[in-house]
């Protein structure tokens, strides 16, 4: 045994055994240092602009890196995906809730109020779609972040409850969420070079900033969301995930690579804060607000824990749960060992199971 070798504990390995494990359990840790030790967080200077509040800079990196790997020649791909995610994971699952929202009122069923639905399935985690997509996912699919830059917020909720007179989409928040991106796509296409540099950057910054963004989840707020916010999550998770998996079959024909769109079944961390913003533009809200909060808190922890499952389940049942970088390596060693070239299966050749 070498020395030092009985000390190692494999952390990052550890956590890349669970689907999405690089998000999701520092995600987890940081709602358990949030939610107990929050003043230990809060000590300033690096700790806490680390832990704390480095969530946003780091997300901005990982989406400037995730443009340089989009070349010119492939900016037409990633633009389709990105939207069929927004169609089937927003548009189509909003619209469903606003329908039933005239058909049974605000307050909503059993419990969970058309604001919280709304809320809860209109968005994604697009911290988590980089992390599981930059694993078993192509250059198209990270690109498709887009759509989270798109659907974060409280932007497409109000576009929806327009109906109530909600202020405008302000569109200059919508550019500024995608200027590291198409700067990224610049820097690439003039300097190869820098899309080298920046490939190791999602393995590097991804728990980093789970753990920053799970500051911000109390696990108060979840337990307060009770049985109802912990249906909301399961009920998002598989339904709005199994809607983008519909667009990755039919409309990308992605085949056994369909799989992935479960992945975006989740709620973004930045939707907690949506109620509290519709309730201040719109008092007709203001009543739903507290338990709609709650209720999207859960729905947050909850999808972001069963839609990456789901996904790696789905992918697996295909034979599809791979990265990349492991079919090229086969690819390679095939070719060395002078065996028929290794090739994932397409929708001409085999159809995914669901």
């Amino acid at each position: 045994m070498a020395a030092g070798s009985r000390f190692n504990v494999p952390l990052y390995d550890g956590m890349n055994k669970f689907p999405g494990g690089l998000m999701l359990i520092p995600l987890i840790l940081g709602s358990i240092f949030g939610t107990f030790f929050a003043d230990a967080l809060a000590i300033g200077s690096f700790t806490t602009a680390l832990f704390q509040n480095s969530a946003l800079p780091l997300i901005a990196l990982l989406i400037f890196a995730t443009g340089t790997q989009v070349t010119a020649r492939s900016t037409g791909p990633v633009l389709a995906h990105a939207g069929v995610v927004l169609l089937t994971k927003s548009i189509i699952p909003a619209s469903i809730v606003v329908v039933l929202g005239l058909l049974v009122g605000l307050d909503g069923i059993l419990g969970v109020s058309i604001l919280a639905l709304l809320v809860a399935v209109d968005n994604s985690n697009g911290g988590l779609w980089l992390a599981f997509t930059g694993k078993y996912g192509d250059y198209r699919d990270r690109g498709a972040y887009i759509a989270s830059a798109v659907n974060d917020g409280p932007f497409l909720t109000m576009l929806f409850l327009g109906v109530s007179g909600l202020a405008a989409i302000p569109a200059i928040a919508l550019l500024a969420a995608v200027v590291p991106f198409i700067l990224g796509m610049i820097v690439g296409n003039l300097d190869p070079k820098w899309k080298s540099i920046l490939v190791p950057v999602p393995n590097i910054v991804i728990p980093f900033f789970a753990f920053a963004l799970g500051t911000g989840i109390n696990l108060g707020n979840v337990v307060a969301g009770g049985a109802q916010g912990i249906i909301v999550g399961l009920i998002a998770a598989p339904f709005t995930g199994f809607l983008v998996y519909l667009g990755y079959r039919f409309l990308l024909r992605r085949g056994v690579k369909s799989g992935i769109g479960f992945a975006a079944g989740t709620t973004a961390g930045n939707a907690i804060a949506t109620p509290a913003i519709v309730g201040g533009i719109d008092s007709t809200f203001a009543p739903y607000v507290e338990v709609a909060t709650a209720q999207v808190a859960a729905s947050v922890l909850v999808t972001a824990i069963i839609a990456p499952l789901i996904a790696a389940f789905v992918l697996k049942r295909n034979g599809a749960l791979t990265s990349p970088d492991d079919e090229q390596a086969a690819t390679e060693a095939a070719e060395a060992a002078g065996l028929p070239e290794a090739t994932t299966a397409t929708p001409e050749t085999e159809h995914p199971k669901l």
